[in-house]
């Protein structure tokens, strides 16, 4: 009996070996076929090649007794050797970048005010024909008011792009979208992404840009843009906003990687939310992206005196936007009230 239970033991270890490896084996190979460092298709598919080889090997010799350590130990040192090399990949703030992301945006911060520098606001006449344009902004902690969420749809109900603006009165808003920041020539990739192909980008900007891009001149997909209040008091707006003032500045000066899983538009604005108590539970929603205002919603975090559906559609902001257009007063028509039906 007992060797029965030993012998059970230990299948089931080897099993959860395997499993590991073959998570771990199939994330290098993947690596190797898209390194950020290896400009030669060719030699990319032969080092992938050869890895994904090993793997097979070494997932065979757990079957074989004679042979099972020897190709774990086989692999653990390709595997090491990878580790070793992946890590040596450094983000950089000094790169041929596409213009949208050209500056890195900082901020200066007193007792009573915050001073933004580069704000983005494009003078746009398609999405990809503008007239690039930032200023610097001072704004006064005592006027912040509060902080909206914009969830951009554009391939489905499942994914979204979100970013935040925050209201300061009579100043104005100030939004902050999280994005891929992309060198010139280079396109967005959901696969990328995972492989240290991006940096991380902070696009602080002006709401007549940011807003405005996806209203109005993003076309190919149609994207729609939604807006929600996001409740918990002026405090809360405060400490969410310089929770972001710190990162953006960290960035600034230490350029890290984006990553379409751990660190993208929505997983970054959860984990900024940190500093606030009671924030809400990581869920799989928040890797969902399209279902955060839904579940954001559902945890009191929204106006809940309307039914989701309702709040969305009153949300919709792409007519009025289109309707505004390049007005000074912008932002304030795109929150104008809808007219009672």
């Amino acid at each position: 009996m007992k060797e029965r239970i030993v012998a059970t033991i230990g299948i089931v270890g080897l099993v959860a070996l395997g499993l590991a490896e073959l998570l771990i084996g199939a994330f290098v190979t993947l690596a190797l076929l898209n390194h950020p460092e290896i400009e030669s298709a060719a030699l990319r598919q032969v080092l992938a090649g050869l890895f994904a080889l090993l793997l097979i090997a070494a997932l065979a010799a757990l079957f074989v007794a004679a042979w099972r350590w020897k190709g774990q130990a086989a692999l653990a040192v390709a595997s090491v050797l990878f580790l070793v090399a992946w890590l040596r990949i450094e983000p950089s703030n000094d790169r041929d970048w596409i213009p949208e992301v050209a500056r890195a945006p900082w901020a200066e911060v007193t007792a009573d005010t915050i001073t933004v520098h580069d704000v983005r606001n494009f003078d746009y006449r398609s999405a990809d024909d503008f007239t690039p344009a930032w200023y610097d902004r001072t704004y006064r902690l005592d006027r912040l008011q509060g902080v909206d969420l914009w969830s951009v749809y554009w391939m489905g109900p499942s994914i979204a792009h979100l970013f935040v603006s925050f209201d300061f009165g009579e100043d104005g808003k100030l939004a902050i979208s999280i994005e891929a920041r992309k060198s010139r020539g280079e396109g967005y990739s959901t696969l990328l992404g995972f492989f240290r192909h991006y940096e991380l980008a902070f696009v602080v900007a002006d709401e007549r840009d940011v807003v405005r891009l996806r209203t109005n001149y993003r076309k190919d997909p149609i994207e729609d843009v939604y807006r929600y209040s996001l409740k918990g008091g002026t405090e809360m707006a405060r400490h969410f906003l310089l929770s972001y003032v710190d990162r953006i500045n960290a960035v600034h000066d230490r350029p890290e990687f984006y990553n379409t899983f751990t660190t993208n538009c929505t997983t970054t604005i959860w984990q900024l939310a940190e500093v606030n108590p009671g924030r809400v539970p990581f869920t799989w929603k928040v890797l969902v992206s399209g279902y955060a205002a839904e579940y954001l919603y559902a945890m009191g975090r929204l106006d809940t005196s309307v039914p989701f559906d309702e709040l969305t559609r009153r949300g919709h902001v792409n007519a009025r936007a289109i309707a505004a257009d390049q007005a000074a007063d912008f932002s304030e028509r795109i929150r104008a009230s809808e007219p009672t039906p």
